[in-house]
């Protein structure tokens, strides 16, 4: 018999960063009386070069209720938005298969895209997570125009909340919940025993022995998509700022979006020339071993909207790198640089000798999963969408 007044909340996983943004809602809807949590996962969350993150979604006890194969190699700007066409292809099925009361959008990702248009297209209510937020990259027009399919918004605050409501969606369908991803960063925070996994770190990866327990950096750079044919000039900038510091880096590959392969070639091509003893690579990392070495590590280094969002609730130094996160609110934690090596390693040096900040709840106070999913619960339903001018907006 089906559960009567139990609302079914499908929530599409296609990343590293899509189940790290989302994994606290999960938890708290999977735990929550009047929901029940459908879980699929496809992308690059299936793919052995991007660290399989299926596996860690398994280990932590979610069950996939299906899985989307959607990448088209190459990570071209064509291939993404052949990837959005696959995915937009293969959701309908797997929703007609599940039939959720809500579909749950995450972000900005291209495969965020493909759910929100099946969804809506499938008159499925879309509640959206982290809308209204500024930034650079295709990232800044996917997330706006998913804001405008989406029919409940999650923004990280207060904001972001106001972007949403000036761009025409109705001030009761606008919730400023904060972002998901502190969550976990405030959980993992309170416990304050350290980095786990020694032995992981020192297994997983290639390159030199970092220890974790000395001053180290974390670098994690993207392909920015709107700079596509750049990437490899601007990562190895990055590297050869790392060579003139030559302090223990832990450094992450990149993400799948266009120009990665351009990024990943850097990088190889460093590594092989150049041979650094003092930076070790890796695919991915558990969502709560990235947690901590943000914790532990001297400076944040790249382009990715980590230490932004969560290094602000952490105080972390943060050097960000070029235009990716242009436009975003920040902390004080964060010095911006272009992507010549001297700005980087005069924004490293900075940050170096500044040390850690106070926190800041900028994106959130660590109690989003539950907030989200007790509205996901209680908010009422509609698929009907209407443009609303706000006097403030005109």
């Amino acid at each position: 018999m089906p559960e009567l007044n139990v609302r079914k909340i499908c929530v599409f996983i296609g990343s590293r960063a899509n189940y790290s943004s989302i994994k606290s809602v999960m938890r708290a809807v999977d735990a929550h009386p009047d929901l029940r949590l459908q879980l699929i996962v496809g992308a690059s969350a299936l793919l052995d070069r991007f660290g399989s993150v299926v596996d860690l979604i398994e280990a932590d006890g979610f069950t996939p209720a299906a899985r989307v194969t959607m990448i088209v190699e190459g990570e071209t700007p064509a291939t993404m938005a052949k990837s959005t066409g696959l995915g937009l292809l293969e959701l309908p099925t797997i929703f007609e298969m599940l039939k959720p009361d809500v579909t749950v959008s995450v972000g900005d990702r291209f495969e965020t895209m493909a759910t929100a248009i099946a969804a809506a297209y499938m008159n499925i209510p879309v509640a959206h997570t982290m809308g209204g937020e500024i930034s650079g990259t295709i990232d800044e027009s996917i997330r706006h125009a998913v804001t405008k399919l989406a029919h409940i918004h999650f923004p990280a605050n207060a904001a972001a909340a106001a972007r949403i409501v000036r761009m025409g969606e109705p001030p009761d369908t606008v919730h400023a919940v904060g972002c998901p991803r502190i969550d976990l960063v405030a959980e993992i925070a309170r416990l304050g025993d350290g980095i786990p996994h020694a032995e992981w770190l020192t297994r997983e990866g290639v390159g030199a022995h970092v220890d974790p327990a000395r001053p180290f950096l974390l670098v994690n750079q993207h392909p920015v998509t709107t700079e596509y044919g750049h990437g490899k000039e601007q990562i190895w900038e990055t590297l050869m700022a790392l060579e003139e510091l030559r302090m223990p880096t832990i450094m992450l590959w990149p993400n799948v979006d266009a120009g990665s392969e351009d990024i990943a070639t850097g990088m190889r091509t460093f590594r092989e020339k150049r041979e650094p003893t003092y930076i070790r690579f890796y695919k991915n990392f558990p969502i709560d071993t990235y947690v901590r070495l943000m914790l532990s590590c001297a400076c944040v280094v790249g382009n990715s909207s980590a230490p932004i969002r969560e290094g602000a609730f952490l105080g972390v130094p943060a050097v960000n790198i070029g235009t990716r996160q242009k436009g975003r609110d920040r902390g004080a934690n964060v010095v911006d640089a272009g992507y010549s090596r001297q700005e980087i390693v005069a924004g490293v040096r900075h940050q170096l000798a500044h040390g850690r900040y106070p926190s800041d709840p900028l994106y959130g106070d660590g109690h989003a999963g539950g907030r989200i999913a007790d509205l996901l619960a209680t908010v009422p339903l509609s698929v009907q969408k209407r443009l609303v001018f706000s006097p403030s907006a005109v």
